[in-house]
């Protein structure tokens, strides 16, 4: 390991060295570019990096069997210039005979060798990177280049979902939902109330946490058919019909007999069925026995949070149902909830609910600060209209 300040590296090369559309020679050149550490401690998931928030960088350009090609410093911002090497580092590598991109990142480790994250996006003006090694590789200087076997092996390991777009996203729960409910009261304007919270993880406020890469804010809005599931008692819950458009509809399915943190999910697209056979199609087809409850009209924007230490990505959604036949009767809530996580390594039993429970404990902070919410529910849109219902018994379909 260096004798100095453990450091990081975005390391440059040619795209033949990740994707094999040609073979790794002893002459290609690789560019080690040392940046300040994207990490507080610890190899984390996921590494954003943006060029301009680089400033001036360290360039040394080495050949693959660790010839020196030179040295230059030069601003993050002028790397590339249009997906090649800017001016500043074509004299180091010359004609590379492949395109020079973003490889990986690396991070040197306290007990010696380094820890590297793949590229996985790349763009004008950042890349996202996701942790590729287990233990870390290549004990010794970074130019000593002993790593670079380590990191491309760990690459080839998994080169399906780094080679393919959103493959490298798994979900730990599949099929079942995982959610925290707070009841907004007073509501707030929520579009409002989402970029708060949106400007609140560019910032910085939750530790570790920032919104996530490129898809930080999601617009929603749609009807919802909702029933409530009867029975047979196994396939309590609800089904919901969302007009999709093709004209058709995804059907919701929710198994739950009562409110609660975790709950089967099922979405079924491309359910053919009118309106008026909604119903049928539940009790004939599916053998439900279920209640109409009234339509609504669903408003939501969606805050992604991802965490960089875990990969981790979470929903902090603001919705507003109104109900279509009853404008004034409306729910609004916050909910939080575990949507995916990034990431090639298996992570730690029990740590996506454990740090779901950080960003829950940081939102409800948030949102008892702007007095909007205090206790936390699992209150269901089922619930909700179920007691509109017993309140208001003409709303209900039917009567």
């Amino acid at each position: 390991m260096s004798t100095e300040q453990a450091g990081a590296w975005v390391v440059l090369g040619g795209v033949h060295l990740i994707n094999g559309t040609r073979p790794r020679a002893a002459d290609d050149p690789l560019v080690l570019v040392r940046v300040a550490p994207h990490q507080e401690a610890g190899p984390g998931t996921t590494v954003v990096v943006r060029w301009a928030d680089l400033g001036p960088c360290e360039a040394v350009a080495r050949t693959a069997d660790g010839r020196l090609l030179g040295r230059v410093r030069v601003a993050g911002e002028q790397l590339f210039e249009d997906g090649f090497a800017g001016p500043a580092l074509r004299p180091l590598v010359g004609s590379a005979g492949s395109a020079l991109v973003p490889l990986c990142y690396l991070t040197e480790q306290p007990g010696g060798g380094y820890h590297a994250y793949a590229q996985i996006r790349a763009h004008l003006d950042d890349a996202c990177f996701v942790r590729s090694t287990a233990e870390p590789v290549g004990h010794g200087e970074v130019d000593e280049l002993h790593w670079l076997d380590g990191a491309l092996t760990a690459h080839q390991q998994f080169v399906l979902p780094l080679g393919n777009h959103h493959l490298y996203f798994r979900n730990h729960f599949k099929g079942t939902e995982l959610e925290y409910k707070y009841t907004l009261d007073p509501a707030p304007d929520i579009w409002e109330a989402g970029q708060e919270v949106l400007r609140a993880l560019r910032a910085g406020e939750l530790p570790g946490c920032r919104p996530e890469y490129r898809e930080d804010f999601q617009i929603w809005y749609y009807d919802n058919h909702l029933f409530d599931v009867l029975g047979p008692e196994p396939a309590r819950g609800y089904a919901s019909f969302i007009p999709s458009t093709d004209g058709k509809n995804i059907l919701k399915r929710k198994w739950f007999a009562e409110d609660s943190f975790a709950r089967r999910e099922e979405l079924t697209h491309g359910v053919d069925v009118a309106p008026d056979g909604y119903a049928d199609h539940l009790t004939r087809e599916l053998g439900l026995t279920v209640r109409a409850m009234p339509p609504f009209r669903r408003v939501r924007y969606d805050v992604q949070c991802e965490s960089l230490r875990t990969g981790h990505i979470y929903g902090i959604f603001f919705d507003h149902c109104q109900l279509l036949d009853a404008p004034d009767v409306v729910l609004s809530q916050c909910e939080i909830e575990y949507l995916r996580s990034r990431g090639l390594l298996d992570p730690e039993e029990g740590e996506v609910v454990a740090e779901m429970d950080r960003v829950d404990a940081w939102v409800r902070g948030l949102l008892a600060d702007r007095g909007w919410a205090k206790e936390r529910t699992f209150y269901s849109k089922r619930s909700f209209l179920r007691d509109v219902v017993a309140a208001r018994p003409e709303l209900e379909p039917g009567r």
